[in-house]
């Protein structure tokens, strides 16, 4: 599913990652753990396409496709219909509603309205939130807004989600349902998930647990 060799990332003189290799399998849950400035997010997002490596000798392929050798109007359809992401901070757009907010990446895709609505009730259905639909960010609990934003993470069936610090900013009990849900939704759709967290007891309920140090994993 995902295959990165030698990924580096310098800023200045600083060299944020030093060569990272993994391999993630398809369906795998896998948590990146590390200390703060370990390199984590920086990974996360090179294999999420958001950033590029400082050297053009590694490599980074997401499901079958070298990334690195798409052109930017490429890489961007590739990114909208392979990848979902889900941050600390959800991210939704104050303005639009629980249902427009999960749309939005579907209507980028071009999906029709009727179909994409569609989809994206379904998800909020599975998610707990039939009664949301037509309520604005600020009219939902943070564990409500987090599980639209993992709804718009999956509205195009990704391959693969990338989620960073996604319970960091939830009290317990929302926190433990959104790690619960993560793998309910590797069993229902077959997603891969990679998760960059603080939380040892998300961490630790991964399928694999991969630790940063100093750029490296480790």
């Amino acid at each position: 599913m995902i295959k990165a060799t030698n990924v580096k990332k310098t800023y200045g003189n600083l060299d944020v990652l030093r060569g990272v290799s993994l391999h993630i399998k398809k369906g795998e849950v896998v948590s990146i753990v590390g200390a703060s400035g370990a390199g984590k997010t920086t990974l996360l997002q090179i294999l999420g396409t958001l950033d590029n490596p400082s050297e053009s000798q590694g490599s980074l392929e997401i499901n079958n496709t070298l990334v690195s050798n798409l052109s930017q109007k490429d890489l961007a359809r590739f990114r909208n219909e392979h990848i979902g992401f889900i941050f600390q901070f959800h991210q939704l757009l104050p303005e639009f509603t629980a249902l427009e907010n999960v749309c939005i990446p579907a209507f980028i895709k071009k999906t029709p309205k009727k179909e994409a609505e569609k989809k994206a009730k379904k998800l909020l259905d599975f998610l707990g939130l039939t009664e949301r639909y037509h309520h604005k960010p600020a009219a939902l609990s943070g564990g409500e807004q987090q599980r639209v934003a993992v709804a718009r993470a999956l509205i195009n069936n990704p391959s693969v989600i990338f989620a960073d610090e996604p319970s960091g900013n939830l009290d317990s009990e929302s926190a433990d349902n959104l790690h619960q849900l993560f793998f309910k939704l590797r069993d229902e759709f077959g997603q891969t998930f990679v998760i960059v967290t603080h939380n040892d007891e998300l961490a630790d309920m991964a399928d694999r647990k991969l630790t940063m140090v100093d750029g490296l994993i480790i």
